[in-house]
């Protein structure tokens, strides 16, 4: 899969998801592989955005591949697991991005 079509998936992704209650959060995906890029998926005030750029002021980064993300935001794979398993690397608070699976999940 090309960064176009996973941006492009991420977010009609982003489209569908109930972000109320959510006040800020920022987190930066960092795809490994050949074909790897970053996006960042932001939500302020219960708005999510999804941008192909690096994000500085970020609550948290994640890194995996882009197969492991596309299945993580179809629902295929469980961001615990991931984490457990290596799959998945978070830098920064493990909170943010715990919350973050659970928008992906809603």
């Amino acid at each position: 899969m090309k960064f176009e079509e996973i941006l492009a998936a991420t977010r009609a992704a982003a489209a569908k998801v109930d972000a109320s209650g959510v006040d800020f959060l920022a987190v930066q995906v960092n795809f490994t592989g050949e074909n790897g890029g970053v996006l960042y998926v932001e939500v302020k005030n219960g708005v999510v955005s999804v941008e192909p750029y690096e994000y500085n002021d970020r609550s948290c980064g994640i890194t995996l591949s882009m197969d492991d993300f596309n299945k993580l935001i179809a629902g295929k794979l469980d961001p615990v697991l991931a984490f457990t398993t290596g799959k998945l690397k978070v830098d920064g608070d493990v909170g943010k991005a715990l919350e973050f699976s659970k928008l992906l999940k809603k």
